[in-house]
Formats: structure tokens, sequence, C-alpha cells
């Protein structure tokens, strides 16, 4: 078994596809900004985050039409420089709602959301010391 891709439902397609794409830079597989599905690939392995429109959903399922409440869904995403990629995505329009700070002696982190408001964890991790 693989992990595939972690996919969020999402109300505002094209607002959420901009993010994930121009705001993270991440590469989108098809291009196609209008939905009603994406999946954006990383720099590394294979796995994904893909979007999903909860319209589509809703109509195959029949449970999914409402909008949440609260936080739903918790992205994490592993960079090699935190404080630059930090500084990189807020010129590109990201807003950042805690960091870049210490979370253990191992790890860096800064938050965000995304339009829908996901949240989304950038980590860097530091080399073990000893």
């Amino acid at each position: 078994m693989e992990l595939a891709q972690v996919r969020l439902l999402v109300s505002d397609f094209a607002a959420c596809y901009r993010f994930y794409g121009e705001v993270l830079g991440l590469k989108p597989q098809s291009g196609f900004a209008d939905g009603p599905y994406e999946k954006f690939s990383l720099s590394t392995g294979s796995a994904g985050i893909a979007l999903q429109d909860r319209a589509v959903m809703a109509e195959l399922l029949g449970e999914v039409a409402d909008e949440p409440e609260g936080h739903r869904s918790f992205v994490v995403l592993r960079v090699d420089d935190l404080d630059r990629y930090c500084e990189d995505i807020t010129g590109r329009g990201a807003v950042l709602v805690h960091g870049p700070a210490p979370m253990t002696p191992r790890m860096r982190a800064a938050h965000l959301k995304d339009p829908e408001g996901n949240l989304v964890e950038l980590q860097e991790w530091l080399l073990l010391g000893g």
C-alpha cells in the first residue's frame, strides 16, 4: 500500500488552485485551474495534495454538502530552508499565522491557512546533535 495523495474538499476551487500552485509553488498535474479536481506534486516523492470540488463529492455521496466548521484538515510539508521559503511565499501573498519558530529542539515550523481555512504547517527538520 502507498499513500497517493491527501485530498481536500474545497468550495472555492480557483482560489485554492492559485494558493497551492502559485503561492506555495507546488506543481499542478493537469493545469485544470477550474477543477473540479487537481493533484499537486511535491518536489520529492510520489504522494501529493489534491483538490476536489466539494459540490462534486456532495452529489456523489450526498453527505458532504455543508461547509465544515472548525479545522477539518492539517497539511504538513517539509522544506529545507524554512526562513527562505516563508519569505518566498509571503512575497507571493501567503499570510503566516505563526512562525517561523522552534516547535521542538529538532524542528522549526511556520503555519498558514489556505483560502478555505485548511491549516498548512511548514516544517524544517534540524540535524540531531551529538
